[in-house]
């Protein structure tokens, strides 16, 4: 369990304490040395780095040809990189991870969040919440490259409110989980925004 004081020490201050640890908890990893490599929607078996040095010789090995995912936010190490020699070693380091991923991350949720018409009510929260996560996990949301797409600017609900109205849907259908993936060795190339994995959200109501 990541220290709570790390969190709040690194963490991007547009977004709450509550909201970080969700995002850690379910896309992200305990082990600031995770380096998680996809081809499409594979997943590509390579060794576990033991330091900063192995976990940065590994990106630069597979940046550039497969998606990878760094460290303790899983911060998608192709974005804003040319090359590898941009790879800076921070990107391993847990606060600086941490900064960076949580940042991203931001914009993600912002994102989503106007999709939705910027909504305050406890109920939709939560799948705003799902919804921006599994942007991040896949790059794309509505067919928009989250990682690339202008930042919307900080939306209001940043502070949930009690009984506040809902003006969406009653009833939400429940997110279904993503499709287990396969486990191959794989050398195809792929971008950080071009995921395979899509989700559906035509279900959800109109758009705001």
């Amino acid at each position: 369990m990541l220290d709570a004081a790390l969190i709040h020490q690194c963490a991007d201050p547009s977004l709450k304490p509550d909201i970080v640890e969700q995002f850690i908890a379910k896309a992200g990893s305990q082990d600031p040395l995770t380096i998680s490599v996809r081809s499409g929607s594979r997943v590509v078996l390579v060794p576990k780095p033991e330091t900063p040095e192995e976990a940065l010789a590994l990106i630069r090995d597979n940046i550039g040809r497969n998606t990878v995912r760094v460290g303790v936010t899983q911060y998608p190490a192709g974005v804003g990189i040319v090359e590898a020699g941009q790879l800076k070693p921070e990107m391993v380091e847990p606060c600086e991870n941490i900064r960076m991923g949580t940042a991203l991350f931001a914009k993600v949720f912002r994102i989503v969040l106007k999709w939705y018409g910027n909504p305050t009510a406890n109920e939709v929260l939560p799948q705003v919440m799902n919804d921006a996560v599994i942007a991040w996990q896949t790059g794309y949301f509505e067919g928009v490259a989250v990682f690339r797409a202008e930042d919307p600017g900080e939306a209001k609900p940043a502070k949930p409110i009690q009984d506040a109205p809902y003006d969406g849907e009653e009833d939400v259908d429940p997110r279904g989980n993503l499709n287990e993936t396969e486990v191959v060795p794989a050398t195809a190339g792929s971008d950080p925004n071009k995921a395979s994995i899509r989700i559906d959200l035509t279900g959800i109501g109109g758009r705001p």
